[in-house]
């Protein structure tokens, strides 16, 4: 049982436009492979974990 509750051609593209905005900020983060691999911690082949000093 749902209401028809209409809004205006205003308040549709205002919604949009916030969906489309997160849309592509998500998409940014997940497609950007340099920034990704960047952020990642090192792995343990890299020696700094296990120093044999």
């Amino acid at each position: 049982m749902s209401k028809d509750k209409k809004i205006s051609r205003k308040e549709a593209i205002t919604k949009m436009g916030k969906y489309a905005a997160i849309t592509a900020i998500g998409t940014f983060i997940i497609l950007n492979p340099q920034k990704a691999q960047a952020d990642s911690p090192s792995g343990p082949d890299d020696g700094d974990l296990f120093p044999t000093n």
